[in-house]
């Protein structure tokens, strides 16, 4: 048997899981972004109001988050690597099967539950597997792999809208499919990592796999509650950023541009953001707190931005209210999964990554038809973007029940803690210590 490493390596092949979740993350997420370009043609071909159509893309982001325990579950039996690669032919398959769509239960069924299936399987497993390989420059990792979400959405925008324009939607359908396919070859690189932290045996039953435990621990179950509330707003610009340009007067080239410049900041967000938060110069949850309410602000700006006088205009507002959001929701995403290890420790991640997928689910599944739904009673997007951003300000209020998620009275020595291998915000004894080389604790205040 091939002894456990001290930790982490923080580096080596570390680098190439990272360039595979960046990868993966920019044909899942990345994907979705950009799809809302093809709802309009949906609508128009199936002769469908918005509301219906989104449920295609809605569909598909609920059954990739809801089943993400699941992926993270096999990959606990099986491995990281099988599971990713099965799910990439999965993917591939919803797509090509879609471009044959003779109604919009057929999108459902392939878009929403297969390709959808397809990405439970690929990004909870590859993100939990990047967080094992690294310690001190974790939430980097995460933020620079995370980065692939607006790298592709920078590159698959414009280029859904050139295949849209040339071969149709069932076209674009058919070539998403062949480039999902890559998603195969990327879980190849998930080169399987043993730790001390791990547990000495693959859990047992199908409750312990899925790691409900893990609601049990108080910190954890705080973060869930917010976490659900911020996915009732987070992707509603995944599915609505581009028909909203559309409605404010641009066109389909001005509505590509708004969702590139989003994709710009959210990109160059996540690595400085990921930078900054391994530093440790802030707690990781008063940083999760303070980046979500910043994206549900930038949610109620894009929702009041005004009406462009024609489409040959360039919507300044509109890129600069999505540019806003872009940036502050790019902040975000690295904390989300960076402040895991943290809570749950390196043992737990994979499964606590699934748990955390699963939960914005539920706003996934709520917040785009909801925001459908408002748009076809109002006739534009605005009160959909004013009522999705009250979510994510409310589920970061939540957040502010985490452990040193607010400052206190006065300043004190910090206590000693453990290395987030071990999970830094659980209880432990004070005779813990830090990692070697680890970020320097931060001083905080208390009563």
């Amino acid at each position: 048997m091939t002894p456990k490493p001290a930790g982490p390596p923080d580096g080596g092949w570390g680098w190439m899981v990272a360039a595979s979740v960046f990868a993966v993350n920019g044909l899942s997420y990345g994907l979705l972004r950009s799809l809302g370009l093809a709802l309009p043609d949906l609508a128009e071909h199936f002769d469908r109001s918005a509301q219906d159509t989104a449920w295609v893309s809605a569909l598909a982001l609920a059954v990739q988050q809801a089943a993400s325990p699941v992926g993270s579950a096999l990959s606990t039996r099986w491995g990281a690597r099988p599971v990713v690669m099965v799910g990439g032919v999965l993917t591939s398959l919803g797509f090509v099967i879609s471009a044959f769509a003779r109604s919009l239960l057929h999108l459902y069924l392939g878009l929403g539950l297969l390709a959808g299936s397809g990405w439970a399987l690929v990004f909870a497993p590859a993100l939990g597997t990047l967080s094992r390989y690294f310690s001190r420059r974790r939430v980097l990792a995460v933020g620079l792999a995370l980065t692939g979400n607006g790298a592709s959405s920078l590159l698959l925008a414009p280029a859904l809208q050139l295949f849209l324009d040339t071969f149709g939607w069932r076209g674009a359908l058919l070539l998403l499919g062949a480039i999902t396919l890559h998603l195969t070859p990327c879980g190849a690189l998930l080169r399987p990592l043993a730790l001390p932290g791990d547990p000495p045996a693959p859990p047992r039953g199908p409750l312990a796999a899925l790691g409900l435990g893990l609601f049990t621990r108080r910190a954890f179950s705080v973060f869930a509650l917010g976490t659900a509330l911020v996915g009732g707003g987070y992707f509603v610009p995944y599915v609505h950023l581009a028909p909203h340009a559309l409605d404010r007067g641009l066109g389909g080239y001005g509505a590509a541009l708004v969702v590139a410049v989003a994709a710009v900041g959210d990109a160059g967000a996540r690595l400085v953001c990921g930078w900054l938060a391994d530093q440790g110069w802030v707690p990781l949850p008063r940083l999760l707190a303070v980046f979500g309410a910043l994206t549900g602000l930038g949610l109620l700006a894009v929702g009041l931005v005004p009406m462009v006088g024609s489409e040959e205009g360039w919507g300044g507002p509109l890129l600069a209210a999505a540019g806003a959001y872009g940036v502050s929701a790019g902040s975000y995403a690295p904390l989300v999964f960076g402040v895991l290890p943290g809570l749950v420790g390196i043992g737990g991640v994979v499964q606590a990554t699934g748990l955390v997928m699963m939960l914005m689910s539920f706003g996934g599944l709520l917040g785009p038809p909801l925001s459908g739904y408002l748009r076809d009673e109002t006739g534009d997007f605005s009160a959909s973007f004013l009522v999705c951003g009250s979510f994510i300000l409310s589920g970061s209020f939540i957040y502010m029940g985490l452990p040193r998620a607010l400052p206190s009275c006065r300043p004190v020595s910090p206590p000693a803690t453990p290395p987030p291998e071990m999970g830094e915000l659980l209880p432990v004894p004070q005779v813990a210590l830090l990692s070697p080389g680890g970020p320097r604790p931060t001083l905080d205040t208390t009563c």
